[in-house]
């Protein structure tokens, strides 16, 4: 056998991660998170609960909480106040999507050379959407996708015209649309329960430990890591063709 096709079978024999990193314990390469999670004594208010081990700065999480967030030049006020425990459910998501280091099995790289990433289809649990969903029932918005589409005026976006604002429910009819739809599918809506290790929680009691971590585990499993690379999971296919 030559040297060629024992180094080939060695690669298809480790446990891949596509993305030519480790997927636990990681933060993603965007803007402004840190190159790697540690901790950060000084988070504000929702982000506290990744004080301990944090994707994110005391400014990013200060940051994260002003009217017009300076993270994402954008305001949750965009069709008018926005309820408290509906802005309430958007920092803690905000801050779950900058903090957090459990996030690795779901990032994926973006941009024309693959020199950025973001998060697809973390899945959260089915608790965390239905209660973001019945608190921002009363809120306004006019958009189902908030990460494109706006109308820029004097550096800001605003709603696009003839875009209306109307309650939440009419963008999004149920809580796994507001979920999925909200950041253009960053996080996907559960059936799994808190609790259960196969969901994430955006937000959870510091005092009782960070339970996401558990889950990245689950997911980033040798098993689950080849659903990630299906190019590598033909490579067994091409054998007999090779031999």
């Amino acid at each position: 056998m030559g040297w060629w096709w024992q180094f080939l079978l060695g690669l298809w024999a480790v446990p891949p991660t596509c993305t030519g990193r480790e997927l636990l314990n990681v933060c993603m390469n965007a803007k402004p998170h840190k190159p790697e999670p540690g901790p950060e004594a000084e988070l504000y208010e929702e982000c506290i609960p990744w004080k301990d081990n944090a994707c994110c700065t005391a400014s990013t999480s200060w940051e994260a909480h002003l009217d017009v967030s300076l993270l994402y030049n954008f305001s949750l006020a965009h069709c008018g106040l926005m309820m408290p425990d509906c802005q309430r459910h958007f920092l803690q998501a905000i801050c779950f999507y900058q903090c957090s280091p459990n996030l690795g099995p779901w990032i994926q790289q973006v941009g024309p050379r693959g020199q950025a990433e973001r998060v697809l289809d973390a899945p959260l649990c089915l608790e965390d959407c239905e209660r973001w969903w019945a608190d921002c029932r009363t809120s306004h918005t006019c958009k189902s996708n908030w990460l494109g589409g706006w109308a820029w005026s004097r550096g800001k976006p605003r709603c696009p015209e003839r875009a209306s604002c109307r309650p939440f429910p009419h963008h999004f009819p149920t809580p796994a649309d507001l979920c999925e739809r909200i950041w253009s599918g960053s996080f996907r809506a559960s059936p799994e329960r808190r609790g259960s290790g196969r969901c994430l929680q955006k937000w959870f009691e510091p005092a009782r430990g960070n339970p996401n971590a558990e889950v990245a585990r689950r997911f980033a499993s040798p098993a689950r890591s080849w659903t990630r690379c299906p190019g590598l999971l033909a490579f067994p296919l091409l054998l007999p063709l090779l031999s």
